[in-house]
């Protein structure tokens, strides 16, 4: 847990206006046909496979990033009237809500937001994470079988087929590994109810986040492995909200995190130089 001073809870003021736990098979198609789906950044992040689960791993840093992902989504489902005012103090506090999270990976996130009780669906391209989240979710004795998905699958292929499906769409610590982020927003936004929440959690186009999450994070302390990251394929939050404006979505929380690596805690904060949230919802048409 963080200390007090260093967890806030993001309630945005504006308010507007179930599935069995099944698996797809791999998709032969996936490395080819979409251009969006680097697989060399498939590839690296797939040799962490082993160690997902290890909150000491590689991937310590997404399993602390919980602490606070976990309540922004949350809260602000809660804030924007999704859930049921009387689920709002209970521990199924997303039961029934339909939550998509695209590039989930070994399914650190995906399987927490399922404890709260929603209907999550996990996607990614990599069969090798999507492996590991499935043998992790089937030893898990608190998940509810019917509140998890996962397919490997890429966006563009899940919102073909589930379009305007979701009360939700996660995308955290995916898009800095995108090539086209428009068409990526684009696709995500298809599979997103109107009225309803994109949430996601990236890596600003700074000095501060080369140094910090590419000279400190890969090469100084070793964090996470080398090539991790590209920082030409970073974003600023200010470049995101245009694209998302640009799809009929509103912003209504930006937020900065900082990750104290010593202690492996994550804290908001005001400066979004390097880690940030954005909160954004789909504008119902008039």
């Amino acid at each position: 847990m963080l200390p007090q001073h260093c967890v806030r809870i993001l309630r945005p003021t504006i308010l507007l206006t179930r599935t069995s736990r099944c698996f797809s098979s791999p998709s032969e198609t996936i490395r080819t046909q979409y251009s969006n789906v680097d697989q060399r950044e498939v590839e690296n992040l797939s040799k962490q496979s082993s160690e997902w689960w290890d909150p000491q791993g590689p991937t310590r840093g997404l399993h602390a990033m919980n602490s606070l992902r976990v309540p922004l989504i949350r809260d602000g489902l809660i804030a924007t009237g999704a859930v049921d005012r009387s689920l709002i103090q209970k521990p199924n506090v997303l039961e029934s809500l339909n939550i998509l999270e695209v590039g989930c990976g070994g399914g650190i996130l995906t399987e927490a937001l399922a404890k709260l009780h929603s209907n999550v669906v996990g996607i990614d391209p990599s069969e090798k994470l999507i492996s590991v989240a499935k043998e992790h979710a089937k030893e898990s004795a608190t998940l509810r079988p019917e509140h998890l998905q996962y397919h490997v699958e890429t966006i563009e292929q899940h919102a073909a087929k589930h379009a305007e499906r979701y009360d939700a769409v996660v995308a955290s610590e995916v898009l800095e590994h995108v090539n086209d982020k428009v068409a990526f927003v684009e696709q995500c936004l298809a599979a997103l109810k109107p009225g309803g929440s994109m949430f996601l959690t990236t890596i600003n186009k700074t000095t501060p986040s080369w140094l910090g999450a590419i000279v400190a994070a890969e090469q100084i302390f070793h964090l996470v492995p080398e090539g991790t990251h590209d920082w030409d394929k970073f974003i600023s939050p200010l470049d995101l909200q245009r694209i998302l404006s640009s799809y009929n979505c509103t912003t209504i929380l930006v937020h900065g995190m900082f990750y104290q690596f010593w202690s492996n805690q994550w804290c908001w904060t005001k400066n979004t130089e390097i880690n940030y949230a954005l909160h954004a919802v789909k504008v119902k048409e008039q």
